[in-house]
């Protein structure tokens, strides 16, 4: 009896493994700084995800090692039939990108909640509806791909195609057009974007060097935040104009090795970094 309950235990745990799936990846660097005329500085970072995989289910873990550590995403996501249910279960209080060499741009609201969404198809296009009363038409259309939503905050609308050898992505949200190009020319990759942002990337001696001229920006409007310091949207101080020069080596370890220059400072930078 115990043999066949032991047996029975197996089977169950053999079972479940062929079920479910779980990956781990994540990301490692190190960086010395010499921050120009200031003092220099080493920094740190180390990120882990973890995705379980059962079915049409999935939950994704993120979690910054060396920040206590600390979570940094929690979603689950699952499938009945037409309709999506995505959960958010941390508070990122993320603060946005940045698009011109500011460390914080942009704006941050919590983003805990469910979303269920219904995704139809009708010819070429796609409707979705979410729980928020979105509306999404999405499609490709003669090699031109189109989102258009529509959303109380503002209308939403993007498209992208190549155009002779050219990527052309343009948006317009709530009446604000942005605009991005990339091309390349004799094995330069060049974009050009609408805030006047230029980069270039392009091989050197087995190396990737990549140019980058950074436009002078406004500040961003700064939104108080009551609970956290890190939640809605930072102040951006203006910045003048500015370049980088980035080079870049995958080494035979498994890590990259990079070097950065930037004339906002006068400062190099050199990182290891590793992807797993």
């Amino acid at each position: 009896m115990k043999k066949l309950i032991a047996l029975f235990a197996v089977s169950a745990v053999a079972s479940t493994s062929a079920m479910a799936a779980v990956a781990i990846s994540g990301t490692s660097s190190v960086s010395y700084d010499d921050n120009g005329s200031a003092a220099s500085a080493t920094s740190y970072d180390a990120d882990l995800s973890i995705v379980g995989t059962t079915g049409g289910t999935t939950v994704t873990l993120g979690m910054d090692v060396d920040a206590g550590p600390t979570m940094t995403g929690a979603t689950m996501a699952t499938t009945i039939g037409p309709v999506t249910v995505s959960a958010d279960m941390f508070n990122e209080a993320s603060i946005g990108t940045s698009s011109g060499g500011n460390t914080r741009e942009g704006t941050a609201a919590e983003d805990t909640g469910v979303s269920i969404s219904l995704d139809a198809p009708i010819g070429d296009a796609t409707v979705g509806v979410d729980n928020s009363g979105n509306v999404t038409i999405s499609g490709t259309w003669s090699g031109v791909t189109m989102s258009h939503t529509s959303k109380s905050a503002g209308d939403t609308t993007t498209a992208s195609a190549a155009i002779a050898g050219m990527d052309v992505s343009v948006t317009n949200k709530a009446g604000s057009t942005t605009w991005s190009l990339g091309t390349t020319v004799s094995g330069v990759a060049l974009t050009l974007a609408s805030s006047q942002k230029v980069s270039a990337t392009f091989g050197l001696a087995g190396n990737t060097m990549t140019v980058t001229s950074i436009p002078v920006r406004a500040s961003a409007i700064s939104v108080a935040a009551a609970t956290a310091a890190d939640r809605g949207t930072r102040a951006v101080t203006a910045q003048a104009a500015y370049a980088t020069v980035a080079i870049s080596r995958a080494l035979t370890s498994g890590a990259t090795l990079a070097a950065t220059y930037s004339t906002l400072d006068d400062s190099l930078t050199l990182k290891a970094s590793v992807a797993f």
